[in-house]
């Protein structure tokens, strides 16, 4: 990845009860249909905070690649007709921060 390259953190509020299925359909599912698109996934799993709270964290050569994957990603037949209405249906909200790579740069902990 190029210094134009930015990090997409993705944070999901789940419905109660919906942590486990959700967890497992994205590990089972989800992550390998994003990696057949081409979308470089960094990290993803629960909040270690809170059990209904799980995040993403997807990575891309730039802002313009970002939206060209993740509008293929979502248009897929795949997606809408394998996944969408269930992932959905387990999603309360979701906020989404892009980031430039530069931005995660090392950590240090006191």
């Amino acid at each position: 990845m190029d210094s134009n390259g930015v990090i997409e953190l993705r944070v999901y509020k789940l419905r109660p009860g919906a942590a486990g299925a959700f967890a497992d359909r994205f590990r089972e599912q989800i992550s390998p249909m994003l990696e057949r698109h081409g979308i470089e996934v960094v990290h993803y799993g629960p909040s270690l905070a809170d059990p209904d709270s799980f995040c993403l964290i997807r990575a891309y050569p730039s802002v313009e690649e970002q939206q060209a994957v993740l509008d293929a990603f979502y248009g897929s037949k795949e997606w809408l007709e394998q996944q969408d209405e269930a992932v959905m249906a387990m999603i309360e909200s979701y906020n989404t921060c892009v980031l430039p790579v530069e931005a995660i740069g090392p950590v240090r902990i006191a």
